[in-house]
């Protein structure tokens, strides 16, 4: 279906590219690369270079670590979604929390999209979004508590858990008023799972597209590749756009990335195999 981000629209064959943006002092990636400013606002343009239909802005690293309250979650990412829009007002802005409080604040300086990766922890989040018009993104973490890593977890069916609790998110959402095109699911590879968990959402992903809500898969340098392989994090990327390819043919929507040229060429060339995308050019054979 058409998907719309605020105030932006996609129609079914646009894959995209969702690039992250961190205003932490400490993500694992990036180890703090884009913790000023300055820096961060450098990496916006760079993805915006290369592509990336929105960026995912966040305050707080997802893994355990220093306490960080709502007013320094705002300081880090308010001011800086303002200077975004202003910038760029053709670009889709996420910010990545699950408070709403926050998502309120972020909404009135100019984002699209609440990223809530931590499966409705705050459930008033929901009526932010539909207060402003704003996407959410409804995740799937087992119901851990945000910040916390988790510890062996057990499903009898890790994909009818993710799609239970997707779907029911997104009926929350759809409930408070948020318009059905406006909301996406995530299954949250390594969140609430471990890596095998992981695995098998990757394999079966297929069952959440089929549920007719748009996907965003987040995978990129993802601990169950890095496990999977025996690698550190500065050596998935092979892995992770293997798992990506898969997704893609499975039909995932968005694509949360660190890396947006390798991995807009893997979902290219995967939705062009599957007939969802023409080649950029066709000449062989045909000149």
């Amino acid at each position: 279906m058409t998907l719309k981000l605020g105030r932006h629209a996609f129609d079914d064959n646009d894959a995209l590219m969702m690039a992250i943006v961190n205003r932490t002092p400490d993500s694992f990636f990036d180890q703090g690369a884009t913790w000023a400013e300055d820096k961060a606002f450098e990496r916006v343009r760079q993805v915006v270079a290369q592509g990336a239909e929105i960026v995912d802005i966040g305050g707080i690293k997802a893994a355990p670590g220093v306490e960080i309250g709502p007013e320094e979650e705002k300081a880090r990412v308010v001011d800086f979604v303002a200077r975004v829009r202003a910038e760029f007002p053709s670009l889709v802005i996420s910010v990545d929390t699950w408070r709403a409080e926050v998502g309120d604040a972020v909404c009135r300086a100019g984002a699209d999209v609440l990223n809530d990766a931590w499966g409705g922890a705050d459930p008033e989040l929901v009526d932010v979004a539909a207060q402003h018009r704003a996407a959410i993104i409804c995740t799937h973490t087992g119901g851990v508590t945000p910040r916390t890593r988790p510890y062996r977890i057990e499903y009898d069916d890790v994909v009818a858990a993710v799609l239970a609790d997707c779907e029911a998110y997104a009926q929350r959402a759809l409930d408070a008023g948020v318009a059905r095109d406006s909301i996406v699911i995530d299954p949250a590879h390594d969140f609430g799972k471990n890596t095998f968990h992981s695995l098998e959402v990757t394999r079966r992903l297929p069952e959440l597209v089929a549920t007719g809500w748009p996907v965003l898969v987040s995978l990129s340098n993802k601990d169950f590749v890095g496990e999977t392989l025996d690698v550190p994090v500065g050596e998935r990327l092979t892995g992770t756009l293997a798992a990506t390819a898969v997704c893609a043919l499975a039909g995932a929507r968005i694509y949360r990335v660190h890396q947006v040229v390798e991995t807009r060429q893997t979902v290219d060339m995967v939705w062009s195999i599957a007939g969802r995308r023409p080649p950029a050019r066709a000449i062989r054979g045909l000149q």
